[in-house]
Order: structure tokens, then C-alpha cells, then sequence
């Protein structure tokens, strides 16, 4: 058995490749478009496994984009998706300047969570050993559920 993708769908294709591509920096591995299915399935990778998920199409994120107008709701339910950073200050704020909530920072040098533009909880993890807990940081409340 070997791990292939996890699946979110996505209700504005445009913002979610932005997030998960722009800001997030993952990158456009392939694409599929269904007229008679009516979807957009868009696969992303980590830049450190794109190689990897060209050559055997995984570890991948698949969002799928339907086309017909549907309301998802319960990103929460889904759990989360996790990836891992260099830095986990300096990918925080980034995400900052970028305009996005931070749901809990990263107090303890290690671990900070934020959410897709529909609702799904990404968990950020510093690679290696924590992070000296520093200000701003240290002193951050969570927002709104994470």
C-alpha cells in the first residue's frame, strides 16, 4: 500500500490555486477537466516531491472543482492537511503579509495552524528540532477554530 492524494473540493478553483499555489507555494503537477462530468480535478505537489509525485503521481493534494454550484460546509470534519517548513517563523509571517489568519501560532517553535479560503485546516510544522519560543509569537492568541 502507498500513500496517493488527499481529495478537498474547492468552491472557487481561481482563490484555492492562488492559496495553495501562490501563497502556499505548492505546484501544479497535472490537471484533468471532465465537460461531461462537469469538474476540474487539479493535482498539486510540495516542491520537494515534485519529482516524485511526476514519476508515480503522489504524494499529491487533488482539489476538485465542480462546476455546478454546491455549498461544502465541515471543512472542519475533514481534519487537516499538514506540511512541513524550514521556518516555521519566517512561513508564518509570510502568511501574515499575505492576509492570512493565523489560527494558532506558532507559540511553541513548532506547530502553527491556518485555513484554506474553504475552511480546511492546514497544519504548518517546523522541520527538525522547535524553534527558541520567541515574541511576537509567544504572546499570540488563537483565532476562531483551528
Amino acid at each position: 500500500m502507498r500513500y496517493l492524494h488527499t481529495m478537498v473540493r474547492v468552491k472557487d478553483l481561481a482563490a484555492s490555486l492562488d492559496f495553495y499555489g501562490h501563497i502556499l507555494g505548492l505546484v501544479e503537477s497535472h490537471r484533468i477537466e471532465s465537460e461531461a462530468g462537469r469538474f476540474t480535478l487539479v493535482y498539486l505537489a510540495a516542491p520537494d516531491d515534485m519529482a516524485t509525485a511526476t514519476k508515480n503521481h503522489a504524494p499529491l493534494l487533488e482539489l476538485t472543482y465542480n462546476w455546478d454550484e454546491e455549498n461544502y460546509q465541515g471543512g472542519r470534519n475533514f481534519g487537516h492537511l499538514a506540511f512541513e517548513v524550514d521556518d516555521i517563523y519566517q512561513t508564518c509571517e509570510y502568511l501574515i503579509e499575505q492576509g492570512v489568519t493565523l489560527n494558532r501560532p506558532p507559540r511553541d517553535g513548532y506547530m502553527a495552524f491556518i485555513k484554506s479560503p474553504d475552511g480546511i485546516s492546514i497544519e504548518l510544522l517546523q522541520q527538525g528540532e522547535k524553534l527558541e519560543p520567541i515574541e511576537p509569537w509567544v504572546s499570540m492568541l488563537n483565532r476562531d477554530s483551528w
